[in-house]
């Protein structure tokens, strides 16, 4: 089950506290307390694994090391060891004490969450020609604590959009390495797939019913998983019995969500195609091209049809790597 969402939370270091203490060598006079070491900081970083999340279901506290206090002979304290939680990428990291939020985007990217509490003086940092055996030492800096939110919203190039049992899953198998659940009953997917097509990525959201954007069904929680979707693949299934209503439901729902998604640019696909005949088969195209003029006939049982769609592809892929350079 992929975890999406969770709030945690963390506790960074706090600072050790400065020693009082004077020299041990023989000739050798005036303070020598070390300072506190520095606590441990928390810090989110970036990762290309989708169920990252996981690890937070279960344990919802995280502390970082609190820094050692000083020693005598000038020793100061150890520095906390620092943490990193590793989120996947596309995480949007919210501070629920501070309302402060931001995106994680890219793997390897860093950010701080809770800075670790500053070290204490010792006292030989006190020392002055006035005061040349001082017994004045600082506490160490309690460490930041804060509520942590961490929302998954998938980045994808192109995002397969559709009503339960409509082929999704099935299309990211055949173009990717994917190797997503596939059956003939609703909401096989349960949770979005990725899958790779040379530098694109595919996502397969999990089937859509009408009144999604309302709860109902696997409802909002996988709409969001459209919003960074840069291009849909609208996929009918030609078992339909009523093509144009099965595209407005989605398209529909798209809207009531987020009017973005609906402005994002769509390819229509009548999938399952090696189930209807000849003739049949043009009278549903005809329809569909009237909806979206990109309307393609695809199975995944039809080798040509699927060059179709990697045609398609080909140029998303090709107009990515120009916009690169």
């Amino acid at each position: 089950m992929l975890i999406d969402s969770v709030k945690i939370k963390i506790a960074a270091g706090d600072g050790g506290k400065g020693a009082v203490a004077f020299n041990k060598n023989m000739m050798s006079l005036g303070p020598a307390g070390g300072s506190g070491g520095n606590g441990g900081s928390i810090f989110v970083e970036g990762v290309v694994d989708l169920s990252a999340l996981k690890q937070f279901r279960n344990k919802k506290d995280f502390s970082a090391e609190n820094g050692q206090d000083g020693r005598g002979q000038f020793v100061d304290g150890k520095t906390g060891e620092d943490i990193f939680l590793k989120v996947p990428v596309g995480t949007v990291v919210k501070n629920l004490t501070t309302n402060n939020e931001f995106e994680v985007l890219k793997i390897g990217e860093r950010f701080l969450l809770a800075k670790g509490g500053h070290g204490g003086k010792g006292n030989f940092l006190f020392r002055s020609p006035k005061n040349t055996s001082p017994k004045r030492f600082q506490f160490g800096l309690a460490g930041e604590k804060f509520e942590i939110s961490f929302e998954l919203k998938l980045i994808a190039d192109v995002g397969f959009i559709g009503l339960p049992n409509a082929g999704k899953s099935s299309l990211l198998n055949e173009l990717t390495a994917a190797k997503s659940k596939v059956a003939n009953y609703p909401f096989t997917t349960l949770e979005p797939n990725l899958g790779v097509y040379y530098e694109l990525v595919l996502a397969d959201i999990p089937g859509l019913i009408e009144g999604a954007s309302m709860g109902k069904g696997l409802g909002i929680k996988f709409l969001k998983h459209i919003e960074r979707t840069k291009i849909l693949f609208h996929l009918i299934s030609a078992e339909s019995e009523d093509l144009e209503k099965d595209y407005q439901i989605i398209r529909n729902e798209l809207k009531k969500y987020n009017l973005d998604l609906a402005r994002k640019p769509e390819y229509l696909f009548l999938t399952k195609s090696d189930l209807l005949s000849f003739a049949e088969l043009k009278k549903k195209l005809a329809l569909l091209k009237k909806l979206n003029k990109t309307a393609v006939a695809i199975s995944v049982y039809d080798w040509d049809s699927l060059e179709k769609v990697k045609v398609i592809l080909n140029k998303i892929k090709e107009a990515k790597i120009a916009k690169k350079d």
